[in-house]
């Protein structure tokens, strides 16, 4: 057995492109599929061939209330402090704050929680984000 991919239903494929670049994957393929009215694009992490994220866009508007998209992802990122910088940096909103040096979540524009787990463990504990209340959930 091989894990694929983990398919999330988005609203505006643009922006979650986006957000997902800021993480650090890339796009790697699309398929527009004119008879069922969706686009279907798949994203890895570079030089990673394993499971990847499938974005599905539906060319119809849907609501998506939690129930027909998906809890969470989670990613292994080399420095939490580093990635979650950027990630304020460029806009995105920490929910759950790298207070223990090792775990934060954020929110694709979907509402799709992320999570985000440092390499090798727990770095030490490190201001702003040692006092950082959450926003939000997760």
């Amino acid at each position: 057995m091989k894990f694929l991919h983990t398919m999330l239903r988005v609203a505006d494929p643009d922006r979650t492109i986006e957000f997902f670049r800021l993480l650090g994957l890339e796009e790697r393929r699309r398929i527009e599929n004119e008879g069922g009215r969706f686009t279907l694009i798949f994203l890895g992490v570079p030089g990673d061939e394993g499971g990847e994220v499938e974005l599905t866009y539906n060319w119809d508007p849907e609501d998506y209330d939690g129930g027909r998209n998906f809890g969470h992802l989670a990613y292994q990122v080399d420095d939490i402090y580093e990635t979650c910088q950027r990630l304020m940096d460029a806009g995105v909103t920490i929910n759950r704050p790298p207070r223990d040096g090792r775990m934060a979540f954020v929110r694709t524009p979907d509402n799709i929680s992320i999570e985000l787990l440092n390499k090798g463990g727990a770095q030490a504990p490190a201001e702003p984000w040692a006092s950082m209340p959450n926003t939000g959930v997760w």
